[in-house]
């Protein structure tokens, strides 16, 4: 098997430039950026957020998907929480809401007004008894008594009945739903089956927020793609049955050090309960390793052990590979057969360009998106410097491990352990928006300057040849280069 060739040996992304080639684009805007994630799971935007505390929670994992990436909800927490964090992601942006509210005909307006502002809903659907599914009709805003009055009145006295509705078939695509609603001049559109039961709701609000992000990570049921971390030990299998529940799109089974027999033990086990469930298996910095893990039944191999900012690996061990031989080793192992997500080490976008050239699919990113508005956790002043910072911690710092311990005799254990993780500030930096649209343009132009017109051929370019592509750097260039 062949090991990360001489010219990766020792070396990491700030030890190379790639020699610009003829370009054929007229604009960098025209450049696609879309890589596999999994076989069968593409990102319009190869961005994955970290499965870290600090970095994705619900709200950083739904702006990743509506922006073409995807987040991985972290582990540190109950698998109860977990599992609602997935279930917010998939209902949010939907042009199908899946499990509209419901409230019976025989509810009085009071109740109604309650229910609606309880959902911050325009209106709701009318089922005949509670619980029977059966619809009845709708109650908007505009069939509502001004000023409160009626509130002790039945619900049927005002809405608008089934008879006079405009419904569809859950089989409905967005085309025709859009073309039904424009025709009837409706804003709501219920969808029932043969036997009138209310099987999902489209409004025209949430067809516009799905029609202006197109390229947005979603299903085949146009609801936002997210991921869920597992572990390898413990409650792993009844983690990922609660998540799979709420319809995670992919899993991923995380430890420090994948290479062992407590992974082999984990992936087999999983793979007979969960059989074809999309798996993303990590981390590994090995071509052994990497080519194990695929043989094993990982769809994809997580590649990096101790580059990122929140791990002490390397410091504390020793052990680690420098990150871009890393990417490498685990793409000449794998024969480029499961894709490769880089996890770690970025510190700039033209990092994030190199690794998928020399044979990731995607970069995971942690401590770039710590110190957003999406990311867990309170802004706050620092007292020395009154710059405003959050919190970004490695998953194996002490204070995540205590954190995510379920007793007194766990929090105890942990603190037993040697801690491989560390917690630091990093700035705050508003939104994520922003930065996502920041890598966006510049992986773009990276593309344009390798003379190619999207991100797979310039991967699969440098990626066969890279000592026709890359230029190593001596120090003096280095500083030419990244020194500012």
């Amino acid at each position: 098997m062949q090991h990360a060739e001489p010219l990766f040996v020792g070396r990491t992304f700030d030890d190379f430039l790639f020699r610009p080639q003829h370009s054929p684009l007229t604009t960098r805007r025209d450049v696609d950026l879309a890589m596999p994630l999994l076989p069968g799971l593409e990102l319009a935007l190869p961005v994955v957020g970290a499965n870290m505390d600090t970095v994705v929670g619900q709200e950083m994992a739904k702006t990743l998907a509506l922006e073409g990436g995807l987040g991985f909800l972290h582990r540190n927490s109950s698998i109860t929480e977990q599992a609602g964090r997935v279930r917010y992601v998939k209902t949010r942006h939907s042009y199908v809401i899946e499990r509209p509210v419901l409230l019976e005909r025989s509810a009085t307006m009071a109740q109604a007004r309650q229910t609606i502002r309880q959902h911050n809903a325009s209106g709701i659907l009318i089922e005949e008894v509670k619980g029977s599914g059966l619809l009845a009709g709708i109650l908007s805003h505009r069939d509502m008594p001004i000023g409160g009055r009626g509130d002790e009145r039945r619900v049927s006295e005002f809405m608008t009945p089934r008879a006079r509705l405009v419904t569809r078939p859950p089989s409905v695509t967005i085309e025709e739903a859009e073309q039904v609603m424009f025709e009837h001049r409706v804003e709501k559109l219920p969808l029932v089956d043969e036997k009138s039961r209310i099987r999902g709701l489209i409004t025209m609000r949430d067809l516009k927020l799905y029609k202006q992000k197109p390229h947005s990570s979603k299903d085949g049921r146009g609801r936002l793609r997210v991921g869920g971390a597992i572990g390898a030990t413990g409650d792993y299998l009844e983690r990922a049955e609660a998540l799979l529940a709420e319809e995670v799109d992919c899993l991923l089974l995380d430890v420090a050090h994948a290479d062992s027999d407590v992974v082999e033990r984990a992936v087999q086990a999983f793979r007979r309960t969960f059989k074809d469930v999309p798996l993303v298996v990590g981390n590994v910095a090995t071509a052994p390793a990497a080519r194990w893990l695929a043989d094993l039944g990982a769809d994809a191999v997580k590649v990096g052990v101790g580059p990122g900012r929140g791990c002490r690996t390397r410091l504390e061990t020793g052990a680690g590979v420098p990150q871009l031989q890393a990417v490498r080793e685990a793409w000449l192992g794998t024969e480029g057969k499961v894709p490769i997500i880089a996890d770690g080490g970025i510190q700039n976008d033209k990092d994030m360009f190199l690794a998928i050239a020399c044979g990731a699919s995607t970069v995971m990113l942690g401590s770039m998106l710590s110190g957003t508005d999406e990311a867990p956790g309170l802004v706050v002043e620092d007292p020395a410097t009154r710059q405003k910072v959050k919190l970004y911690r490695g998953m194996t710092s002490p204070e995540a491990v205590t954190e995510g311990a379920d007793d007194g005799e766990a929090v105890a254990e942990a603190l037993r352990t040697p801690a491989e993780g560390q917690s630091v500030r990093v700035p705050y930096v508003g939104s994520v928006v922003a930065i996502l649209a920041r890598v966006r343009g510049h992986l773009q132009s990276a593309v344009s300057y390798a003379g190619e017109r999207d991100l797979v051929s310039a991967h699969r370019k440098i990626s066969r040849d890279p000592a026709r592509f890359l230029i190593p750097l001596s120090e003096a260039a280095r500083r030419e280069s990244f020194v500012r």
